[in-house]
C-alpha cells in the first residue's frame, strides 16, 4: 500500500463509532454508494438519483379486431363515417379485420371510434 492509504488507515483506526458513522454517511452522500447494501465488505455503487419519467402515451391506432356477419352493415356504416371512405373501400376494410381503420389519433377520439364500434356489435382495440 502507498503511505498515502496506510496514513489513512491509521486515521480512521482511532475514529469513535459516531466519529465512523458519520464518515460513512458522508462517503455515501459524496460518492453516491450504499454502504448497507455491501457484498463481501464492498460498497456497491448506487444507481443514478434521477428517475426517469413515463410518458403517457398520446396517439393511438384504431383497430377494426372483429366483425360479427349479423353486424357487418352497421359496423360498415360506423367504418365509413369514422374514415371518410366510399361504400366499396369500407367494405373491403370492414372484411379484412383485423385491420388498422385510423392512425395517430388523441386518445378521445380513438375510444369514441372504438365506443362506436363496438355499439355497433363489432370488436375493436385501440394499439
Amino acid at each position: 500500500m502507498t503511505e498515502k492509504i496506510d496514513q489513512l488507515i491509521n486515521e480512521l483506526k482511532i475514529l469513535t463509532l459516531l466519529e465512523a458513522s458519520e464518515l460513512v454517511s458522508k462517503i455515501e452522500e459524496t460518492f453516491g454508494v450504499d454502504a448497507s447494501a455491501n457484498t463481501g465488505g464492498t460498497m456497491i455503487m448506487a444507481g443514478p438519483t434521477t428517475v426517469e419519467e413515463i410518458e403517457e402515451k398520446t396517439e393511438f391506432n384504431l383497430m377494426l379486431d372483429e366483425v360479427p356477419a349479423d353486424k357487418k352493415i352497421a359496423i360498415l356504416k360506423v367504418v365509413r363515417s369514422l374514415t371518410g371512405l366510399g361504400l366499396k373501400e369500407a367494405k373491403q376494410l370492414v372484411e379484412s379485420a383485423p385491420k388498422q381503420i385510423q392512425e395517430s389519433l388523441g386518445k378521445d377520439a380513438a375510444e369514441e371510434g372504438k365506443k362506436q364500434i363496438e355499439d355497433a356489435g363489432g370488436k375493436a382495440s385501440l394499439t
